[in-house]
């Protein structure tokens, strides 16, 4: 087996209706050198057996992280990046297993490493949206959620929270995945800071984010305001942060 071009990760927790479904759609794509990660964090519906099977269906393309003991989705992320980096992934592609992120969209996202650092799937760049299913409440915590971000860390990304990306692996290397601390939807936002604040280029392409398909929403107010809350700490853990030394991917800064 020769290194993945492209290496998707998937963190799982109760996604036993969807993944089989999701892992599907991505192997569909046909995408030279795409491999799937599912990292599940002992999810009691099943999950975890169900990717044991994919595996075994698709020994060359699907591999599975079994996780136990202190879990959660950032160090999902960091578990799951680290496994794609030491496989030398050339990118990485982060999203969730629940289709609120379409694979549709990763051959755009890929494409455009060519350019820039680490591309984001964007609900708040034109062109991009949210599902009209939406409460008016959940639509409301995602954007002051955003805005609270960019006021606190000032960052120009508009989608700090987002979770669909794609980084170059010289971007997470020069990021340095040791000192990334957030085990929380707040990951989102460190990355983001950490991603300004070293002066690694962006690029936010729209997407529309769908509502999950099957099952119930991980983001609850609790987990917002938890992650309101350690904004804070953000700026003041990274606030002497540099790249790593020996990373490349040294591009200028900006979006």
């Amino acid at each position: 087996m020769g290194e993945p071009d492209i290496m998707v990760v998937l963190p799982t927790y109760n996604e036993a209706d969807n993944l089989a479904t999701i892992v599907g759609e991505l192997l569909a794509l046909g995408l030279p050198g795409l491999e799937v990660l599912i990292v599940d964090d002992d999810s009691p519906d099943g999950t975890g057996a169900i990717a044991d099977k994919l595996v075994e269906r698709y020994p060359e393309t699907v591999h599975v992280i079994h996780r136990t003991g202190v879990r959660g989705l950032g160090t999902a992320y960091i578990r799951g990046f680290q496994y794609a980096l030491d496989q030398g992934a050339r990118l990485l592609v982060q999203m969730d297993a629940d289709f609120s992120h379409s694979p549709g969209y990763i051959e755009q996202l890929a494409a455009a490493t060519e350019d820039y650092d680490v591309v984001i799937g964007s609900r708040y760049v034109s062109g991009g949206g949210t599902d009209d299913r939406w409460s008016w409440w959940r639509a409301f915590l995602s954007w002051w959620a955003n805005l609270y971000a960019r006021l606190i860390l000032g960052v120009t990304v508009k989608d700090a929270t987002a979770g669909f990306k794609c980084w170059r692996r010289e971007t997470l290397e020069g990021i340095g995945l040791d000192r990334v601390r957030s085990n929380g939807y707040v990951f989102q936002v460190e990355m983001a800071y950490l991603t300004e604040k070293l002066g690694y280029r962006y690029l936010e392409i729209p997407i529309y984010f769908e509502d999950r398909r099957i099952g119930r929403s991980k983001m609850t107010v609790p987990v917002k305001i938890e992650a309101a809350l350690r904004t804070w700490q953000l700026r003041w853990r990274h606030r002497n942060a540099r790249r790593i030394e020996g990373a490349a991917g040294s591009r200028p800064a900006g979006s």
